[in-house]
């Protein structure tokens, strides 16, 4: 046995049951001998597009996310993929092959190491025949325990070693794989003295505030926050990551920062106590800082102590789990029979029932037909009626994957998710262009689910290969493309400084057509009648993807794009 085989087989006994990638010599006998060994592997188009479906697909199936790519130029068209993983701490593993030491002259030659360290992976490598196994089994317990993402690289020599044990490792029957190679390490919990202090500040507060990130939402933190909020009286926010959290509580404001309703920011801003549970409080969530009053206290809680204060001063931070931590805290609250009605007060419940949604919030129709303003091609639809129509029209049970740009505010937030797990948000690199991967990911994690991809035009044609890939899955999958013929954000940042556009805006694209030639169904939409092409498809089989090519208007920027270009 080679040792490219035992690696596979390891591997798939490590939890390694579906695999992305795309397959070349350097990593042709490892990706043979996953799927030998029980892996689904997900073909994509471009490596890419992979790494960014195996990341979509850990962070909605809770498990390790694993890619497979060829050495060398395998390896670098991925790399924005992994800076989006590694940015977002997400647990995958990429398998490629790598270029034996002795060829040194080897065109493939790249320093992968110092390539995965540079955009915040974590480098490994297969040493030798005899360390295989455990080299293997170090990779996927950084990658799990440590939430990282993780190179594993596999020079070609060593691949081609025979594997030292000749019975070869053996692999566990399929109901005995786990997905966590080894034990997960004690959650941590604060000192009871930073639990009392807390439990203080709680205590005093008449308008708190919390807002649940990536750590809560990771977690499981929403029924223990949730109870927590309901005996101080808080009112509940999530980071745009952490979406549907919260789904159905009468006092939740939904997402804090540049995509937060006016009521909520209102509201956000009256609190006299913010509690940032498992949550950066980055600028993007507290609008630079714009949703923290001067004489509000801020509390943060995450696991890992360097996050505490990273991004703004707080004036009490704890290092724990943000589950544990709220748990804890509760228990002190009972113990001390404290109970407060707080910020959850009649008028803040009637506020928050008339104006809580994007779709509640009264808008004038911004119609173009034509002309100067629209192109001369036609009338365009506005992305806020778009979205409120597929909103009402899609199934409860949906994923929701946004791509970046000027656009991406509407289906973010206009579209209502079910759960925490119903928005996949791979915005920490800002990378455009992963949309479509990212939802193609989290369809194959969540088949039960209809998944929107929702896309600007540019990103959509940055990426439109994988729609072969979306139909070869025959995955239930709705495309819809946010489509202004342009960058929107670029235009939109510059265009009133009066800048040249020629370089950000581009000819009508038929993309409709496009998805047509990958075998997808298809449908242009300028008018809200147009949809009633989508809801035909949303009612058959739905057999193969459905591209919407909306031709939105674009004489205004979205409302978040101002505040975020702040940071720019």
């Amino acid at each position: 046995m080679k040792v490219a085989e035992a690696v596979g087989r390891h591997l798939a006994r490590l939890g390694a049951d579906t695999v992305f990638g795309v397959v070349g010599s350097g990593n042709f006998h490892v990706t043979n001998a996953l799927i030998a060994n029980g892996a689904r592997f997900v073909a994509a188009r471009h490596e890419g597009g992979a790494a960014t479906m195996a990341d979509a697909y850990a962070r909605v199936s809770g498990g390790l996310g694993v890619v497979s790519v060829h050495q060398g130029p395998g390896l670098t068209n991925a790399v924005t993929g992994i800076a989006e993983a590694a940015k977002s701490r997400t647990p995958l593993l990429v398998v490629a092959g790598e270029v034996a030491a002795s060829a040194v002259r080897s065109n493939f030659r790249v320093d992968q190491a110092a390539l995965a360290a540079a955009v915040g992976a974590v480098p490994e490598r297969v040493h030798s025949p005899g360390t295989a196994l455990a080299d293997v089994a170090r990779a996927c317990r950084t990658a799990v325990a440590e939430r990282r993402t993780v190179l594993l690289g596999l020079p070609l020599d060593i691949q081609d070693a025979e594997y030292p044990d000749p019975a070869g490792p053996r692999p566990a029957p399929r109901s005995e794989r786990r997905q966590d190679p080894s034990p997960v390490p004690p959650l941590p919990v604060p000192p009871r003295t930073a639990i009392v202090r807390l439990a203080d500040v709680l205590e005093d507060a008449r308008r708190p505030v919390f807002i649940a990130g990536r750590g809560a939402r990771l977690s499981g933190a929403g029924e223990p926050l949730a109870d927590l909020a309901r005996r101080c009286g808080a009112l509940n926010a999530t980071s745009a990551v952490a979406r549907g959290l919260f789904v159905g509580d009468p006092f939740g404001l939904d997402v804090s920062g540049g995509f937060a309703t006016p009521a909520a920011a209102d509201l956000i801003r009256g609190a006299d106590l913010i509690v940032g549970w498992g949550c950066s409080l980055n600028m993007w969530t507290t609008r630079h800082g714009a949703l923290v009053g001067a004489d509000t206290t801020v509390v943060q809680v995450d696991v890992d102590a360097r996050a505490l204060g990273a991004h703004r001063p707080v004036d009490l931070g704890l290092i724990g789990d943000a589950a544990e931590t709220a748990r804890a805290v509760d228990a002190e609250l009972d113990r001390r029979g404290h109970s407060a009605s707080g910020y959850r007060t009649p008028e803040v419940a009637e506020r928050l029932a008339r104006e809580g949604r994007w779709q509640d919030v009264p808008y004038v129709e911004d119609s173009q037909h034509g002309g100067e303003d629209g192109g001369g091609d036609g009338p365009r639809i506005d992305p806020r009626t778009l979205s409120i129509a597929l909103d009402r029209m899609l199934p409860r049970d949906r994923t929701v994957a946004v791509d970046s740009g000027n656009f991406m505010g509407y289906p973010a937030m206009f579209l209502d998710v079910p759960d925490a797990d119903g928005l996949v948000f791979t915005q920490a690199f800002q990378a455009v262009g992963l949309g479509l991967a990212t939802a193609i990911g989290a369809a194959v994690a969540r088949p039960d689910r209809l998944t929107v991809a929702a896309l600007g035009d540019g990103g959509a044609l940055m990426a439109a290969v994988e729609l072969e890939t979306a139909v070869r899955q025959r995955l239930d999958l709705l495309v819809v493309v946010y489509d202004d013929e342009a960058y929107g954000a670029e235009v939109h940042h510059f265009g009133p400084g009066g800048h040249p556009l020629r370089t950000v805006t581009f000819p009508p694209t038929d993309l409709a057509a496009i998805g047509r030639g990958y075998g997808c169904d298809a449908v242009t939409v300028r008018r809200p009648e147009d949809l009633d092409a989508v809801a035909a498809w949303l009612a058959g089989p739905r057999d193969r993807p459905m591209v919407v090519d909306a031709k939105v208007t674009r004489g205004r920027p979205a409302w978040w794009l101002e505040e975020a270009f702040r940071g720019h």
